[in-house]
């Protein structure tokens, strides 16, 4: 075989190596771009899905300190976050809103509290269950 042919065909395999090297590594970095942005774009829906619970709970559960209700029209805008939340979350912050919610219905079902009697709650720890909903989204969104 000629010298020439042999010369040629090196180079063009080392074309073919050199193309196909460079492509691949394109094709993983896009790959792993994508991924992390995708993964990013879910943690910012559940990140405004928790703070949109937050809301909720927290406009519930000053309602429920000053009023008496034994009608439940007012928790279902709550149960339907609790339901998505449950589409999305791991078991701990289902567990710590399932709780928090429990918190709420209490308070509904209790007698209406002055201020000074919440102030004495918060001093007692009183609002334990909203630390426990962070928390655990926090470990959910890896923000320790």
């Amino acid at each position: 075989m000629d010298t020439a042919y042999i010369s040629a065909l090196s180079a063009l395999g080392g074309a073919a190596i050199g193309g196909l090297t460079s492509f691949g590594s394109s094709w993983l970095t896009q790959r792993t771009q994508l991924r992390f942005t995708l993964h990013e774009a879910i943690k910012a829906k559940r990140e405004a899905l928790y703070a949109e619970f937050v809301d909720e709970a927290s406009r519930l559960y000053g309602d429920a300190l000053g009023h008496q209700k034994d009608d439940v029209a007012d928790l279902v805008k709550i149960y339907g976050l609790i339901g998505r939340i449950m589409l999305v979350a791991p078991r701990p912050v289902v567990t710590a809103a399932e709780r928090t919610l429990d918190t709420i219905i209490e308070a509904y079902l209790a007698p209406n509290r002055t201020l000074h009697e919440v102030l004495d709650d918060v001093h007692r720890g009183g609002f334990h269950f909203f630390a426990e909903f962070g928390e655990a989204c926090r470990q959910d969104l890896g923000r320790d």
